[in-house]
């Protein structure tokens, strides 16, 4: 596997754990307001995959200042990755059952802290179900513990203030439902509306029909049509920081870096010193 690729097939999957080294499944089944993902994977999952609880291993506890899914601190990352059976430089393969919008958490997160080899199922779970590829249910036994050495600063990341600067000076996506970036609906955090200057780009708009990315031309497209390929810097925001990786994976397909505010707009939407604008304009 390509240290550069961003997704693997399920074709690929499926050879690659036939191989003599095979990569690190890990099921990061997780949607807003359904806390049952590790029902589902028991129900079905991939063959050898881990799974990977979003809330309690790849965020800290929520906190006004963080927001709802803070970015777990590194040796508590560590702890949990070698606690999936991860080894140094052992390729790894992420997925959902949501188009890979929860399972972007994990796969920047691991590209953060250093591991080169980190790409997303492409089309997630449900392709490798319409490939008709085996599942398995019930809860299998602890991986072997493996021996991971994680390091800060693989990928670009900001806080509230670097936010706001990327709005003024650069391109600060908004990752949201377009109806919560216009404040027209808030379903789980303090305020309505955006960070004054982003510009709407929903991360569902990422996705083909069958839950895989667009192709690298359409994405590249769709985010030059927001001011992508004229803006000096890009930066990347949703409601808490898990989405917002999923839009940085697709702007890494089109052939753009990009910053990821993790505290995103639940961080930004606790503070009442930081404005908010509402709709369909960015300011």
């Amino acid at each position: 596997m390509s240290t550069s690729r961003v997704t693997t097939t399920v074709t690929q999957l499926r050879d690659a754990l036939a191989s003599g080294q095979p990569p690190l499944v890990l099921d990061v089944r997780w949607a807003l307001g359904d806390p049952y993902g590790r029902d589902h994977y028991t129900d079905a999952h991939i063959p050898g995959a881990v799974y990977v609880d979003l809330d309690t291993e790849l965020a800290a506890p929520p906190s006004p200042e963080g927001g709802r899914h803070p970015l777990p601190r590194l040796a508590e990352l560590q702890k949990a990755a070698r606690g999936w059976g991860l080894r140094q430089g052992q390729p790894v393969v992420v997925h959902d059952d949501l188009g890979n919008t929860a399972a972007a958490r994990a796969w920047w997160l691991l590209r953060y802290a250093g591991v080169a080899e980190v790409t997303l199922l492409d089309g997630a779970l449900g392709a490798w179900r319409a490939a008709q590829l085996p599942l398995e249910s019930g809860i299998p036994v602890d991986p072997e513990p493996g021996d991971v050495v994680l390091r800060a600063g693989g990928l670009p990341l900001t806080d509230a203030d670097g936010a706001a600067e990327l709005a003024s000076v650069g391109l600060l996506l908004d990752a949201r439902a377009a109806e919560r970036y216009r404040g027209e609906v808030e379903p789980v955090d303090p305020r309505a509306g955006h960070i004054p200057g982003a510009v709407s780009a929903p991360t569902g708009e990422n996705l083909a029909a069958d839950g895989t990315f667009l192709s690298p031309e359409l994405l590249r497209k769709r985010f030059e049509d927001r001011g992508a390929g004229e803006a000096s810097r890009i930066g990347v925001y949703c409601g808490s920081g898990v989405t917002a990786a999923h839009q940085i994976a697709a702007l890494t397909i089109a052939g753009f870096d990009a910053t990821l505010f993790a505290g995103s707009w639940s961080a930004w939407s606790a503070d009442p010193t930081r404005p908010a604008a509402t709709g369909p304009e960015p300011s």
